[in-house]
């Protein structure tokens, strides 16, 4: 039976676990990725990867202050990428336009309060800031210094960056079977993981485990950590291919927005359902999110929906991730729980684990993120 040990096993190769891993090993450790199918093809793949919560004056403190820090981020850590893998993430700051926001006066009070640029428009500015918006938009909120990363592409460059480092093992189409547990009186220690792949079972060893799995972190924790409760909430998107560049600015409404690719292509997202495990997408989805799209943007009635597809969302009950060590274990901590905003946090997520584990002083206050175990 085979044997692997490693100061650090992250258990989920999606953004977080990745971006984890990559900080952990940056630092000089070793670490293995466990992923039960291809890393980087969850929720991480399925996202719009708009760098801003939607919304982000309706979330809580905890989560702008991770929001925050991943925006200062993102910059440095595409540059990074592209040198190391020659894979281009493609992030543009395209700016995002809030279309008729009921609580726009809360909105433009955060935005004060946060040094974040905001401005607001009147229906004439609007329409000048986006011609080709569909009619009946009376007032914008302006938000130009929001950017959007192609996903499939940040992740793609994130695999790579980790198949290319010497401290970082990736292993893929894996399950994890269960943990082995060393039971004490005060707190338990996780001594090793047990994981099938092409029918043979190994035992992975570490110094620290990690659960980075997204929708299925609870899953793996509910025999560890019953009160770890993320949610799978599943949301479904569209893409159009347009002949020529029709947008050049994420537009959002009502909670359905527009991205615009560098290539033409234009992401529209998304819906909040919660089907348990469910990824499989439906015709009602596709008709509401065309009927989105075609609001917002009349002329993407002339194309068709090119491709439809799901993914799940990893939720918790206020939207705050889980963060840190699992309580009454020594050497177990969880990365997991940002709902729609895991590309949004997931560089400051993972410095900020990386940061505790490592003995670093946190940039980030890291007691609203604790978790909670019996």
């Amino acid at each position: 039976m085979e044997v692997v040990k490693s100061d650090f096993l992250v258990i989920g190769g999606g953004v977080i676990g990745l971006m984890t891993a990559r900080e952990l090993a940056n630092a000089g450790a070793t670490v293995s990725i466990v992923e039960r199918g291809e890393c980087g093809r969850e929720a991480s793949w399925a996202g719009g990867g708009i760098v801003s919560p939607l919304y982000p004056w309706r979330y809580c403190e905890a989560v702008t202050a991770l929001a925050k820090q991943a925006q200062q981020y993102y910059p440095v850590l595409v540059q990074s990428l592209l040198q190391e893998t020659s894979i281009d993430p493609e992030l543009e700051q395209t700016g995002l336009l809030m279309l008729d926001a009921e609580d726009a006066t809360d909105a433009l009070q955060w935005a004060q309060a946060y040094s974040s640029i905001m401005q607001d428009l009147s229906t004439h500015e609007v329409y000048q800031r986006v011609p080709s918006l569909g009619a009946g938009f009376n007032h914008g909120l302006w938000m130009p210094e929001i950017a959007n990363v192609r996903n499939p592409q940040l992740l793609k460059a994130l695999k790579a960056s980790a198949r290319l480092h010497a401290n970082i093992r990736v292993i893929e189409n894996a399950n994890v079977q269960g943990f082995d547990v060393c039971v004490q009186s005060e707190k338990s220690t996780i001594t090793g993981a047990r994981i099938e792949r092409d029918g043979k079972v190994s035992h992975l060893r570490a110094d620290q485990f990690i659960v980075t799995a997204g929708a299925w972190s609870g899953q793996l924790l509910s025999p560890l950590a019953k009160k770890i409760a993320i949610t799978p909430v599943k949301g479904q998107m569209l893409l159009f291919n347009p002949p020529r560049r029709l947008l050049n600015a994420m537009v959002l409404t009502k909670g359905r927005y527009l991205i615009p690719r560098r290539d033409n292509h234009i992401l529209v997202g998304s819906t909040l359902e919660f089907t348990e495990f469910d990824k499989t997408t439906s015709e009602e989805a596709l008709i509401s999110l065309r009927q989105s799209a075609i609001e917002l943007m009349p002329e993407l009635a002339h194309y068709p929906v090119i491709k439809q597809w799901a993914g799940l969302r990893p939720g918790t009950v206020n939207g705050v991730p889980y963060i840190g060590r699992v309580d009454h274990y020594n050497n177990l901590s969880v990365n997991s729980g940002q709902y729609r905003n895991g590309l949004v946090l997931a560089p400051a997520s993972a410095k900020l684990l990386a940061d505790l584990l490592l003995g670093r002083d946190p940039v980030v206050d890291p007691s609203p993120y604790q978790t909670l175990s019996e």
